[in-house]
C-alpha cells in the first residue's frame, strides 16, 4: 500500500492538510468510538506526525476542529457559570421489581387506556451527565435538508452542575476522543441532525484507565482514587487539559436535543441510532421493550454481565421512547416521571477469612490481602479482598478465621467493610503482625511520618523490578528504543536481568536466545543501552525511581549537588534547601540512598560508566532568596518557562501573593493575585523587566 504522503504528493499543503485531518478522524472513529482500529498505534502516530508538521509549516492553515488542537490552554481563573438549555434532573430510583412494577402502574394510568407504550432500556453509567453544544460552523444556521455544506462545531461542554446551571469546561472535554469536534455536513444529512444542536450524554472512566491512574497516584506517593465515577469526576474539573488527557475518558452519548432544549426525535431509540450515524459513542447495550417482564429480563441480564464491561454501570435506566408521550407524563419537582433508574443492589457477601499476606506492589508499597474462602459475589467467585493498610486492620481489629462482608461496588477491587458478629459466625483467634521486612527481598520497609503505607525502598526488588526496567529505559528518563514490556518480560523470564544494573551486561549472544529477536534487533537494542550512559546526571537521578523524585526535582537536585556522591550524603536539611524539596521528599532520598541494596546498585552503575556528575547551578546574586509571583499572560514567556528561568536564576515561584513576595510578575488578563499584590504593596513588574532580572535572558 502506498504511504499517504506518496499518495499525496502532488497535492496542494491545504488538501493534504484535510485528508490527513479526514483520515485521522475516521481512524480515531474506530478507535476510541467503534472499539475496531484497523491500523496499528504506530501507523497512527506516523499520521499525526505528519498532520502536526504540515501545520507547523503552514499556521495559518490551523482550525480549532483539527485533530491536532484537542488540547488548548487552560482557563485563566476556574471555570465559567452557564445556564442549561433545559434542565438537567436526576431520576428517581427503584431497587426491586416491586417497586419497579409500581413505576410502571404508574405511567400506564397516566398515559390512559388503549395507550401502547413502548420502552427504551440503556444501561445506567456511573459517571458525570455532560451536555455537548454544537454549532453551524462559521455560524452558518441551516437545517438538515439544507445543509450541503454545513458541518457542526464543538462549541460548549457543560457539567450537570446544580441542574440549571452547569460549568463551562470545553477546554477540558476536547480532550475526550470519543467527542467528536465537529462533525460533518454528510454525517448530519445522515442523522437528520440540524447543524446545532445539544447532545447530552455521560463522561465515564474506563476500569483499564482507572487502574492505570491508581498505579501512577501510588508512585507519586499519593492515595489511589475511591472509584471511576469520583477519579472522572475530579478529572473534568482540573485546570490542566494535559492531564485530562492523558486519563482517556470516555463519553457516551444518550439525547439529541435542539439549541434550545426540545427533543430532537419522536423516539428516544431513533435518537440513539442518530447519534450513532452522527459519530457519537452510543452505548450499544440498549432495548426497545414493551412488555414488564421482558424489561426484567433486560435488568437481569445487565447484572449478571456487569462485571464484564470493562466500565462501572450500576443499574439499569428505562424511558418512555415516545418524546411526546414524555412531555404528557412531565415530572415532578426534581425528576422526570418518564424515566426511572433501577439501581443494582450492593454486590457483597459473607465469608471467612483463611489467611492475611502481604503483597509488594511495583512502587514498593506493602498492601495486606485477605485470602478468603470462596464466595460468590455479583456473579464473580471472590477468593481475595484487599485490607488497605496496617491501620486499617487495627481499625477493624480483624483477625485470622474471623467472618467479614466483603464488597464489589464502585471499586474495582473487592474490599472487606466490616467484621461479622454474631454466634453463627464466631470470631477468629490468630492476631496478624505486619512483617518488618520486605517479604519478596527481605529488605528492611520504611513508614514515612503521617503515612499509612509501608514500603520498600529496594528498587531491585523482584516485585518491582518489571516496572523499575520500563521506568529506567522510558524515552524521557535513559531513552533505551528497544526495552519495551516484551523485551522485559523476556528478560525476567529467561532470568537475565535481576537488577537495573544487568542491562549493561547483556551481549548479543543473550539476546538471540530471546523469541522474535534477529541480529539487527539485538544490536540495536545493545547501542542504544550504550549511547545511555552518555545521559545526564539528572536523568540517571530520575531513573533510579526514588519515590516524589520526578523529572524536574531530578534537575534541581542534579544542579544544587553537582554529584551522585554529594547528594548521597546530603542530609535532610541540606536537601530541603533546594527549590520545591520538602520534608517528605527529602525523607524519600534519604530512605533510598540508606538503604544497602540501593547504595551497591548505584555502585554498580557507576562502574558501568554512567555520568555520575553534573554542572551545578550558578546562584544569581540578584535573584538568590527572591519570591516571584505570576498571574495573568505574558507576552512572550509561558507560565512554565517564566518558572523556569526564575528558579534556574536562584529564585522561588509562588502561587499565593503574601508580604514575603519580592515581585508580582503581572501579563494581560491578571487576576486576584494583582490585586492582592496592590493590596498589600507588594512590588508588581512586567515580563521586560523581568528578563531585565535575569539578566536579558
Amino acid at each position: 500500500m502506498l504511504s499517504i504522503i506518496s499518495l499525496m504528493a502532488k497535492s496542494t499543503p491545504a488538501e493534504r492538510i484535510e485528508a490527513l485531518r479526514d483520515k485521522i478522524r475516521h481512524h480515531e472513529h474506530l478507535y476510541y468510538v467503534m472499539d475496531a482500529p484497523e491500523i496499528s498505534d504506530a501507523d497512527y502516530d506516523v499520521i499525526v506526525r505528519e498532520l502536526q508538521a504540515l501545520e507547523k509549516e503552514h499556521p495559518e492553515l490551523i482550525t480549532p476542529d483539527s485533530p491536532t488542537q484537542r488540547v488548548g490552554g487552560k482557563p485563566k481563573e476556574g471555570f465559567p457559570k452557564v445556564a442549561h438549555s433545559r434542565p438537567m434532573l436526576s431520576l428517581d430510583n427503584v431497587t426491586s421489581e416491586e417497586e419497579l412494577r409500581d413505576w410502571d402502574r404508574r405511567v400506564r394510568e397516566r398515559a390512559g387506556e388503549n395507550v401502547e407504550i413502548s420502552y427504551v432500556c440503556e444501561y445506567k453509567l456511573d459517571g458525570l451527565s455532560m451536555a455537548l453544544h454544537y454549532q453551524a460552523k462559521d455560524g452558518q444556521e441551516a437545517k438538515a435538508a439544507d445543509a450541503k455544506n454545513v458541518s457542526a462545531d464543538l462549541v460548549r461542554a457543560l457539567t450537570r452542575g446544580n441542574g440549571t446551571i452547569g460549568e463551562d469546561v470545553t477546554t477540558n472535554v476536547r480532550t475526550i476522543r470519543s467527542v467528536p469536534l465537529s462533525v460533518s455536513a454528510e454525517k448530519l444529512v445522515k442523522a437528520k441532525l440540524p447543524s446545532t444542536f445539544e447532545v447530552r450524554g455521560e463522561v465515564v472512566m474506563p476500569l483499564k484507565a482507572f487502574l492505570k491512574a491508581n498505579e501512577e497516584r501510588e508512585a507519586q506517593g499519593l492515595t489511589p482514587a475511591a472509584n471511576p465515577r469520583n477519579y472522572a469526576a475530579g478529572t473534568i474539573r482540573t485546570l490542566e487539559p494535559n492531564i485530562v488527557a492523558q486519563r482517556r475518558l470516555d463519553f457516551y452519548a444518550y439525547f439529541a436535543l435542539t439549541a434550545t432544549g426540545e427533543n430532537l426525535f419522536t423516539e428516544q431509540s431513533d435518537a440513539l441510532d442518530a447519534l450513532t450515524a452522527a459519530g457519537f459513542r452510543v452505548n450499544p447495550h440498549r432495548e426497545a421493550i414493551h412488555t414488564f417482564d421482558k424489561i426484567m429480563d433486560f435488568v437481569n441480564r445487565a447484572e449478571k454481565h456487569r462485571a464484564d464491561l470493562g466500565y462501572e454501570i450500576d443499574g439499569v435506566v428505562i424511558k418512555v421512547s415516545s418524546t411526546e408521550l414524555q412531555a404528557r407524563l412531565g415530572y415532578t419537582g426534581r425528576a422526570p416521571r418518564w424515566a426511572v433508574a433501577y439501581k443494582f443492589t450492593a454486590r457483597a457477601g459473607i465469608t471467612q477469612v483463611e489467611d492475611i499476606k502481604v503483597q509488594v506492589g511495583r512502587t514498593g508499597k506493602l498492601t495486606p490481602v485477605a485470602w478468603l474462602k470462596p464466595v460468590v459475589i455479583g456473579g464473580t467467585t471472590v477468593s481475595r479482598a484487599t485490607l488497605h493498610n496496617a491501620d486499617f486492620i487495627g481499625q477493624l481489629g480483624l483477625k485470622i478465621d474471623d467472618w467479614v462482608k466483603v464488597e464489589r461496588g464502585g471499586d474495582v477491587i473487592p474490599k472487606v467493610v466490616e467484621v461479622v458478629e454474631d454466634e453463627a459466625q464466631p470470631r477468629g483467634h490468630t492476631k496478624f503482625h505486619f512483617p518488618t521486612h520486605c517479604p519478596e527481598c527481605n529488605s528492611e520497609i520504611v513508614r514515612a511520618e503521617g503515612e499509612a503505607d509501608y514500603r520498600c525502598v529496594n528498587v531491585d526488588c523482584p516485585a518491582r523490578l518489571r516496572e523499575s526496567l520500563l521506568h529506567y529505559a522510558s524515552r524521557g528518563v535513559m531513552n533505551i528504543e528497544g526495552l519495551g514490556e516484551a523485551m522485559v518480560t523476556q528478560l525476567l523470564d529467561r532470568k537475565m536481568v535481576s537488577s537495573i544494573a544487568d542491562l549493561y551486561k547483556l551481549d548479543e549472544a543473550g539476546l538471540l536466545s530471546l523469541e522474535r529477536v534477529g541480529e539487527k534487533s539485538a544490536r540495536t537494542l545493545l547501542k542504544e543501552i550504550e549511547q545511555s550512559k552518555k545521559a545526564p546526571l539528572n536523568r540517571v537521578l530520575y531513573g533510579l525511581g526514588i519515590r516524589f523524585i520526578g523529572e524536574r526535582t531530578a534537575q534541581l537536585l542534579a544542579e544544587e549537588f553537582g554529584s551522585m556522591d554529594a547528594l548521597m550524603v546530603a542530609s535532610q536539611e541540606e536537601l530541603e534547601r533546594v527549590n520545591e524539596v520538602g520534608p517528605r521528599v527529602s525523607q524519600a532520598i534519604r530512605e533510598f540512598f540508606d538503604e544497602e541494596k540501593n547504595r551497591i546498585l548505584v555502585e554498580r552503575l557507576r562502574a558501568t560508566g554512567l555520568t555520575f556528575t553534573a554542572e551545578k547551578r550558578k546562584k544569581s546574586s540578584e535573584l538568590e532568596g527572591l519570591t516571584f509571583v505570576l498571574t495573568g499572560t505574558l507576552p512572550n514567556l509561558s507560565r512554565e518557562d517564566a518558572k523556569a528561568k526564575i528558579e534556574t536564576a536562584g529564585g522561588r515561584v509562588s502561587g499565593s501573593v503574601s508580604k514575603k513576595t519580592s515581585y508580582v510578575v503581572a501579563g494581560e488578563e491578571a487576576g486576584s493575585k494583582l490585586e492582592k499584590a496592590q493590596e498589600l504593596k507588594v512590588p508588581v513588574i512586567d515580563e521586560a523587566r523581568l528578563l531585565e532580572l535575569l539578566g536579558g535572558s
